[in-house]
């Protein structure tokens, strides 16, 4: 019996918990969704995501037949083998390959991390989204001990890092961090100024990097039980632009996701 199965007995019907990040994600995203959009992933990669085991998650996050179009870019060429995507575009510089105001919804999973320039990053975001489009965006929050962890390991060796505590990672996997703006408030702080009406929170799903010890996943659970927002391991944003407006205003998340350190 997996952990996951031991601490989240509800997971052996489905292979998921009720408290799974990716399944709790990209529900929301698919609330989202309309036959007509048109997708853009941020970040698309490879689409590892399509060797999930669990059937139910993985159809979550394949978006392609769902919508009119999936459009990926990446800064990595690897971006050409996804299968999940209708087009990849491959990012050469700082300006996207994507036309003005011409996506529906942008979906951003596990980037930010990596963004050098968070400024330019959110200006493409908002450059390239339709009047009333849809960003919805998960990274890992600065603050929590997955990214604290993380930041005393060198880039190099995070591969092996990653293999040791969740199982062998892919080296192409593997991108180098920097965590430019990986906390709630400066994450609200970017959505506001970039002109988007957002939440932002922090979430924090079974601690799966913590597998590698029964005891140090179970020290896990209860760290998920008590932390407050503000040290969770992922973020959630999701944001919605309206560029006619002058202001953005930023929707109240609860209370206790709207402080930082």
């Amino acid at each position: 019996m997996s952990l996951t199965q031991r601490f989240y007995p509800e997971s052996r019907f489905g292979g998921f918990s009720d408290i799974d990040g990716m399944v709790v994600f990209f529900s929301r995203v698919n609330a989202l969704l309309e036959s007509t959009f048109v997708v853009l992933d941020v970040g698309c990669g490879r689409g590892a995501y399509g060797e999930d085991s669990v059937a139910y998650r993985r159809d979550l996050r394949i978006l392609r037949g769902k919508v009119a179009k999936v459009i990926g870019i990446d800064v990595d060429p690897i971006g050409e083998s996804n299968r999940y995507l209708d087009e990849f575009r491959r990012v050469q510089g700082k300006e996207w390959p994507v036309e003005d105001s011409s996506v529906d919804l942008i979906v951003c999973v596990n980037v930010l991390e990596h963004v050098v320039d968070p400024v330019d990053f959110f200006f493409e975001l908002r450059r390239v989204l339709k009047d009333g489009g849809y960003l919805c965006l998960r990274t890992p929050n600065r603050w929590g001990y997955v990214a604290m962890v993380a930041s005393l390991v060198p880039n190099r060796l995070h591969a092996r890092f990653l293999s040791a505590v969740k199982g062998k990672i892919a080296p192409h996997d593997v991108f180098p961090t920097v965590y430019p703006c990986n906390t709630i408030r400066k994450l609200r702080r970017q959505m506001i100024k970039a002109g988007f009406e957002a939440v932002v929170y922090g979430y924090d799903a079974e601690p799966s990097y913590l597998s590698f010890s029964t005891i140090a996943y179970w020290l896990g659970t209860l760290y998920q039980r008590f932390a407050p927002a503000v040290i969770r391991p992922a973020l959630f944003v999701f944001g919605r632009i309206h560029k006619s407006a002058e202001t953005a205003t930023s929707i109240t998340a609860p209370k206790s996701s709207l402080s930082d350190r």
